[in-house]
């Protein structure tokens, strides 16, 4: 397994430039960058931005890990305004036309919401309309992700949707194409499950491994703790992640990153991979 790290465990105000230099100085072999609505790899990015970027990766010597976005909660799947749906299959679309650019083999997509707690006042849709619209929005894209030869990857997150790892299976076994599978959070299910579980359940789906920890009775957003602090079970995540011979990037997504001193968060981070990995015993 390749041992990436999320650039959203950077300082908000860090150039990607930046980022990418403070990753290789961390001992990561790859970055996973982020599709934004402005700025710095932005939905308007051109070629030449998309070449400025990979001549950084290049110098550096470290790889684009994935590429993620989070404008999926401002523009759900599954909203019950066409407009916004529009506008979310507009952001895959983009995602998948930069990661191939990048040769990224995986996207993070999120598949719309149910309802979500940490965002104010945010859509509340019925769950069996969210599925419905969530396989729709995800068959209309799958022939642009073969098209360009990047899969869809489904992340589990606090959509109140998707809930479990067999339901998760099945949405992906319903479109029987090779170009879907999961983006698997291992903190992302504490709250309520077993990482190591829903690993063993969604087996060769898994295509991408996003790497947190989280304390179950810290509860909300504050679970969110540095990796091997929290209540993941890394050495059966390991053993679950080996058993299906899962050799893809485990990317470390730290959130929030340190109020100070805040670089050091990437450094620890990096830290505890090698501990995760078993490379501290090299």
């Amino acid at each position: 397994m390749k041992k990436g790290i999320n650039i959203w465990s950077f300082p908000g105000d860090a150039s990607i430039s930046d980022c990418i230099q403070t990753a290789k100085q961390a001992g990561f072999e790859g970055i996973e960058l982020s599709l934004n609505g402005e700025g710095e790899l932005s939905l308007s990015a051109t070629d030449q931005e998309v070449r400025d970027i990979q001549g950084r990766l290049e110098e550096a010597g470290i790889e684009i890990a994935g590429l993620a976005t989070g404008l999926y909660w401002d523009y759900p799947m599954t909203s019950a305004r066409p407009e916004i749906r529009t506008k979310a299959l507009d952001v895959c679309k983009k995602q998948l036309e930069l990661a191939a650019a990048f040769g990224v083999d995986t996207i993070l997509v999120i598949p719309g919401a149910v309802g979500v707690d940490f965002i104010p006042d945010s859509e509340v849709t019925d769950y069996e309309v969210a599925y419905e619209r969530a396989q729709e929005a995800i068959a209309h894209l799958l022939p642009y992700a073969e098209s360009t030869g990047v899969s869809i990857g489904i992340e589990n997150v606090w959509n109140k949707f998707l809930v479990s790892p067999l339901e998760l299976r099945s949405f992906i076994d319903s479109f029987n194409s090779e170009y879907i599978g999961s983006y698997f959070d291992v903190g992302n299910v504490v709250q309520n499950g077993y990482p190591e579980q829903w690993v063993r359940i969604l087996g060769h789906r898994i295509k991408k491994v996003h790497f947190k920890d989280y304390r179950r009775q810290a509860g909300g957003l504050h679970g969110f703790v540095d990796l091997l602090a929290g209540d993941v079970n890394y050495p059966a995540v390991m053993e679950a992640l080996q058993a299906i011979d899962y050799d893809n990037y485990v990317t470390a997504e730290m959130i929030p990153p340190y109020t100070h001193h805040s670089k050091q968060i990437i450094f620890n981070t990096s830290k505890a991979m090698d501990a995760i990995l078993g490379r501290s015993l090299e």
